[in-house]
């Protein structure tokens, strides 16, 4: 599983876990509902870090707890 799959999965195990849908998370972060749409569907694979904190910004969490996950910190790095 790659980085951005990790981050799609994690955008809905959050929405999930919180009883938001993507609109909901799209009125709660400032992210338009199309954005969210498109990172969800795949359209969009590098979301910039504004829009992850946004993101974060929605969920009512930081940075730090968004990414403080097994699978992210199981990623192997991208750059050899």
């Amino acid at each position: 599983m790659g980085i951005y799959d990790i981050l799609v999965k994690r955008i809905r195990e959050l929405c999930e876990k919180q009883g938001i849908t993507p609109n909901g998370l799209s009125y709660m972060s400032g992210v338009s509902q199309s954005t969210i749409k498109s990172i969800l569907n795949g359209e969009s694979k590098n979301p910039g870090i504004v829009t992850i904190k946004k993101l974060c910004d929605g969920f009512n969490m930081n940075i730090i707890e968004f990414f403080d996950t097994d699978d992210f910190k199981n990623l192997e790095q991208e750059i050899k």
